[in-house]
């Protein structure tokens, strides 16, 4: 089976993980997860600019691990995800979770959120749990569901 089509932006606006998240690394984890074509642009951000995004359009005075903009699940997913690098560093440690390992969970949540996947109840955080779990675990990597 083929991987969708991705166009991919990748920003640092926090370049502290820059070498951990090649390009490569971050299509291969973003395409595990589109079941559509997809345009995104991923944005690793600092604190600060995390806590404003989450406030503004979520109304929560906090920085956040992935925030999912999404504009549109068909014919082309198309999405921001932005990816707060402090937040990532401190709950992959706490998690005693490879930092590597954990961004591409949260780039994989993410990109399911931006097909519409949910986990506001709990039939749907176990759907969604379910896939990111069969994400992750074709892509090599443990279950982040699994403790």
């Amino acid at each position: 089976m083929s991987q969708p089509e991705l166009s991919l932006s990748l920003q640092f606006a926090d370049p502290r993980h820059r070498t951990l998240l090649p390009r490569h690394k971050v299509a291969r984890w973003i395409r595990a997860a589109l079941e559509l074509p997809g345009e995104l642009t991923v944005r690793i951000v600092g604190a600060e600019e995390g806590q404003g995004l989450n406030l503004e359009f979520r109304g929560k005075d906090y920085a956040t691990n992935v925030l999912t903009f999404d504009y549109s699940h068909e014919p082309v997913v198309t999405a921001d995800l932005v990816i707060c690098a402090e937040v990532v560093e401190r709950e992959a440690a706490e998690a005693g979770t490879d930092i590597a390992a954990y961004y591409a969970h949260m780039l994989v949540h993410g990109t399911l959120h931006a097909q519409g996947y949910d986990h506001e109840e709990d039939d749907e955080a176990a759907c969604m749990e379910g896939r990111e779990t069969e994400i992750m675990l074709g892509l090599g990597f443990a279950d982040p569901y699994s403790s």
